[in-house]
């Protein structure tokens, strides 16, 4: 039972502070899991790569999965819902509240003041999971080749991400 109110209160503290969506919530997963000492750094990339391979959000994918190889289907549960409480929460006080303030210079400040932050969770979490992913020149092949890629082209990132595993496939 402690276990699973733990990994509710971990996962619900994920979902609260985890705003700009999943890729900035990836450090706050990572930092959770490290504290608890719940998974290793390999099984946590692990877990962002099947969480970002399944449809669905990347928190709550991430949730699900930490929470079953923890504490079975029970844990699943608890850490998905632990995930979705604030986001459920926040969303019914801002829809009742939202067209009152939708002009207010100081919402519109803070979000503009968001923006940047966000933007750099995910350059720390790109930092942070590249060093143990791109192991090898192959590995540095494939980033590089994927980051040309986004920068030049529109191709989309599902196929990108196909293309990078069948690379990964074929090379390894």
């Amino acid at each position: 039972m402690k276990t699973l109110i733990s990994l509710y209160l971990s996962f619900f503290k994920i979902g609260l502070f985890g705003f700009g969506g999943g890729y900035a919530m990836i450090s706050l997963i990572q930092d959770e899991l490290q504290k608890h000492g719940w998974l290793s750094l390999d099984e946590f990339i692990d877990v962002i790569a099947i969480a970002e391979m399944t449809p669905g959000p990347i928190a709550i994918n991430s949730g699900t999965f930490v929470g079953f190889k923890i504490s079975s289907l029970w844990g699943a549960i608890v850490a998905t819902i632990g995930v979705v409480t604030p986001s459920f929460i926040l969303v019914i006080i801002l829809a009742s509240t939202f067209k009152k303030f939708s002009d207010s210079l100081y919402l519109n400040r803070m979000l503009k003041f968001l923006q940047p932050v966000i933007i750099g969770l995910i350059i720390a979490v790109a930092f942070s999971l590249s060093r143990v992913s791109i192991v090898d020149f192959k590995g540095v092949i494939i980033c590089l080749v994927v980051l040309i890629t986004m920068i030049k082209t529109e191709i989309h990132p599902i196929l990108i991400i196909i293309m990078s595993g069948l690379s990964g496939a074929l090379l390894y």
